[in-house]
């Protein structure tokens, strides 16, 4: 066999990317396979990140592998546990071996003739470009530029003295301590750095255009700690993922279905903890629960700085950079010595690759997600991508799942290209039936900054299967696990 030809490449060595290689070397132990990783480590996200604090946005159980249990006390871990569990997770399963670092895709070219992927990959040691030939692609490349983070264009920016940093490039070694800090922005990163700065810095000040729904869950999880001690680590952790799995999906039917009762709930919670003479309209949004992905913070913490005096909240438009800090549009001047912008992602499908289909540009832009796996008219490549209301890993599970499975299928009949096809004639009723709207819509439907920057970039679907995404666990384990491959849309052939 060519050292530059595998029966499946699985791009980037992430989260997602490490769990994909795990299953394909359980569920397809004849296929050859390498991950390919642009940067010189692999943990993806949780190596790249490094801001103080760093840490999951949701619990364990579930953003842990389905095949590997969760053992550590701590339900929502940070960022160096996360990244330990993510190198065990590879070393166990003999993937480390498989990974070829310094490997960054630049495109990838489908030849039907052949039924192969020509991957152009640049090493980032010495920008040479070199060609790998592939059966299938698994894309586990995330959703964001790992090169830069968004930052608004702030008029005066350079006008101030102090440090400015983002999250996404946080500097080793940044002293803190006894200084006046501004974060710009009310996302997971500015509510996970603010109280691990807290304790350090002279005062701290979460600057935010709009509110954001914030919930305080325990950092660790009593029932389960209780149960490790009678019961074996894979059972407890198949019992609290099924227990989490199941309440989370209650919670967004719940906050859907009712708004107002929820919002309620939210505001009074947080209200208990911030004390009754908070001025609760920092943490008082004006869209409904889970139009926006809900912020977690583990044991209140973002709270009790708050409560302590250690931080504040200020609700705000940024008129200018001043010297000395911010100026806002109400005319009040925060000073600061180090400003952080966490100001979010900026969204970046397939790490930025540029594709083609048989010599002809491929925009993913236009074509609509297949059971939010593969793409409309693309063949032989699925994408491993996460929930935007769950564990980013309950998804990327089930779809490595399902990939194997497409992939066994394929071998079983003899066919060498699978690849989701809507027929012309039937397009309106395959997506809309006669009463609904011919019109289509992004795949992630948050209404996020970071996602509504995105438009146009992102791929589309339709209003019912086996294009719609309806971003259920439930749902999903069904359709994926056990629905149909041969459905009359996925086409078969060599």
């Amino acid at each position: 066999m060519l050292d530059n030809y595998f029966d499946v490449l699985i791009i980037g060595a992430g989260l997602s990317g490490i769990g994909a290689a795990c299953h394909l070397k359980r569920e397809c132990p004849g296929k050859t396979f390498a991950v390919l990783e642009g940067r010189e480590s692999l943990g993806g996200t949780w190596d790249l990140f490094r801001y103080p604090g760093i840490r999951s946005d949701s619990d364990m159980f579930t953003l842990g592998y389905r095949f590997k249990p969760w053992n550590t006390p701590n339900a929502i871990a940070d960022g160096a546990s996360i990244l330990e569990y993510i190198n065990e997770a590879a070393e166990e399963n003999g993937i480390k071996e498989k990974i070829r670092f310094g490997q960054r895709v630049k495109s990838i070219a489908w030849s039907s003739a052949t039924s192969t992927w020509k991957v152009s990959v640049e090493q980032t040691q010495t920008g040479e470009i070199k060609e790998y030939n592939c059966n299938f692609i698994m894309a586990c490349t995330g959703y964001y530029k790992y090169e830069a983070g968004y930052e608004p264009d702030f008029k005066g920016k350079k006008d101030f003295k102090g440090e400015l940093i983002h999250p996404q490039h946080w500097p080793e070694g940044l002293d803190y301590s006894n200084k006046r800090v501004i974060v710009i922005g009310s996302g997971a990163t500015a509510m996970t750095i603010i109280p691990a700065m807290a304790k350090d810095a002279s005062h701290i000040t979460m600057l935010q255009r709009s509110p954001t729904y914030v919930m305080s869950l325990p950092q660790e999880d009593p029932a389960v700690n209780t149960l490790r001690k009678y019961l074996p680590n894979k059972v407890v952790y198949r019992l609290a993922r099924t227990r989490n799995v199941a309440a989370a999906m209650a919670t967004f039917k719940i906050a859907r279905s009712f708004p107002e009762k929820t919002r309620e709930f939210l505001l009074s919670q947080a209200q208990k903890q911030l004390g009754p003479d908070f001025d609760m309209k920092h943490f008082s949004p004006n869209y409904n629960p889970w139009d926006e992905r809900l912020c977690v913070v583990p044991n209140g913490d973002l709270f009790n700085s708050i409560r302590q005096g250690e931080a504040s909240v200020v609700t705000d438009h940024i008129d200018c950079f001043t010297e000395n800090g911010i100026k806002l549009k109400s005319g009040e001047e925060l000073e600061a010595d180090i400003i952080i912008t966490a100001t979010g992602l900026d969204v970046q499908m397939f790490g930025g690759m540029d594709i083609s289909v048989d010599g002809n540009t491929f925009d993913i832009a236009n074509k609509m997600c297949y059971r939010g796996v593969l793409f409309e008219d693309l063949p032989n490549m699925g994408m491993l991508f996460g929930y935007t209301n769950a564990s980013w890993t309950l998804k990327t599970d089930l779809v490595s799942e399902y990939i194997c499975r497409l992939l066994n299928h394929m071998d079983k009949k003899g066919k060498r290209q699978c690849v989701p096809v809507n027929k012309p004639a039937s397009r309106r009723k395959r997506l809309f039936g006669k009463s609904q709207p011919a019109s289509l819509e992004p795949v992630l439907d948050m209404q996020s900054g970071y996602i509504q920057r995105a438009q146009g970039k992102i791929p589309q679907q339709g209003t019912k299967l086996p294009w719609k995404l309806y971003q259920n666990y439930a749902f999903d384990f069904v359709s994926l696990r056990f629905g149909k491959l041969r459905d009359g849309v996925l086409r078969f052939s060599n």
